[in-house]
């Protein structure tokens, strides 16, 4: 099983952190209290520009959780589309040579799922399997590689893509001035990513091989991140736990895994990991004994377009590849955590 290539898309509206605060703080004028904590939380996520869905002032004309959605709809399917066909592109593949299509988000509803959308529009086979997954969040960027990779392992001769599109924007929540919300709206950015899995018997691509999977769920952990979704859209949940579950859990469940392949810590030469924000990367440093060169392109990715939840994954893996890409043979691990609470973990050999 391979990662034959890897592409990302981003809204072209790009804004500076400071632009985004001067929006936000507009918008809750009323409550000075509130854009006092927002001005000094979103100086602490160490975020300096973000993407965005809509121009910032295409998004005070929408007020129901139906506005937020169709643009959700119209915008992702759009995005989709660019990272899809790029990263057939670096492939060299065509559309209707794509046999399984796994597609993952949690920043809008639709049905006919946007895969669907997304075959009419790439003109891909009728016979493509399609695996629509919502809810995983962050932890879906590694999540649909690995079901991608799983189905390659069992017919060795298809390719698989996986896709994921979040458009955080577009959940903004005007009403809501919790301690979560707050850091949420300047914490999280917009943007899909794609990734080309292909079979072993297939020779598309030159990214490293997927040599093993693992899925940790930790149970009674419902409340550690999700969303609450009613009337008015999609309403963060965010625990300050976060980082304490990273450092608490990540290394005992990583360690386990590699002993079982015959590996330790020590023989992995590089860490492609979710960036979460600064306080989930520290934590994941410390737990994990890296430092922070070890996670230097998630904190690149952190910085230059913040938290884009599922897509961030690939699109540190879409830098690690193009840029900083390991010696051939050398081991590899790739990691999230997300909604669960779990966490999805990756062995790779370069």
């Amino acid at each position: 099983m391979r990662i034959a290539s890897v592409a990302s898309a981003l809204p072209r509206h790009v804004y500076s952190q400071s632009a985004l605060v001067e929006y936000l703080a507009r918008e809750w004028a009323d409550d000075p209290e509130a854009v006092r904590r927002m001005q000094l939380l979103h100086s602490n996520v160490q975020v300096e520009s973000r993407h965005t869905a809509l121009p910032l002032e295409e998004y005070a004309k929408l007020r129901t959780f139906s506005e937020f959605n169709d643009a959700y709809i119209r915008c992702a399917i759009d995005l989709g589309e660019q990272a899809i066909s790029r990263a057939l592109d670096r492939a060299g593949l065509r559309p209707r040579q794509v046999d399984a299509l796994f597609f993952s988000t949690v920043t809008g509803l639709a049905s006919p799922s946007i895969d669907a959308r997304l075959i009419n529009r790439l003109g891909m086979r009728p016979d493509v399997k399609r695996m629509p997954l919502f809810g995983l969040g962050c932890v879906a960027g590694a999540a649909t590689i690995a079901r991608a990779a799983d189905y390659v392992k069992a017919y060795p001769d298809q390719i698989a893509v996986a896709l994921t599109i979040e458009l955080c924007s577009l959940t903004l929540q005007r009403s809501d001035r919790s301690m979560a919300n707050l850091i949420s709206t300047g914490l999280f950015g917009d943007g899909a990513s794609a990734t080309v899995v292909a079979g072993e018997r297939r020779r598309e691509g030159d990214g490293p091989s997927v040599r093993a999977t693992r899925s940790v769920f930790y149970p009674d952990t419902e409340e550690v991140m999700g969303w609450h979704i009613g009337t008015d859209g999609f309403r963060i949940v965010l625990s300050p736990a976060v980082p304490s579950v990273a450092r608490e859990y990540l290394p005992r469940d990583v360690d386990a895994f590699l002993k079982d392949h015959g590996l330790s810590r020590s023989q992995i030469a590089s860490w492609v990991c979710h960036p979460g924000g600064p306080k989930v990367l520290s934590a994941m440093r410390d737990g994990l004994g890296l430092t922070d060169e070890d996670l230097a392109v998630s904190w690149s990715s952190l910085r230059r377009a913040g938290n884009l939840s599922s897509a961030s994954l690939m699109l540190i893996l879409e830098e690690t590849m193009a840029s900083r890409r390991p010696a051939k043979g050398s081991n590899g691990m790739m990691l999230a955590m997300g909604p669960g609470f779990c966490s999805e973990l990756l062995l790779l050999q370069w």
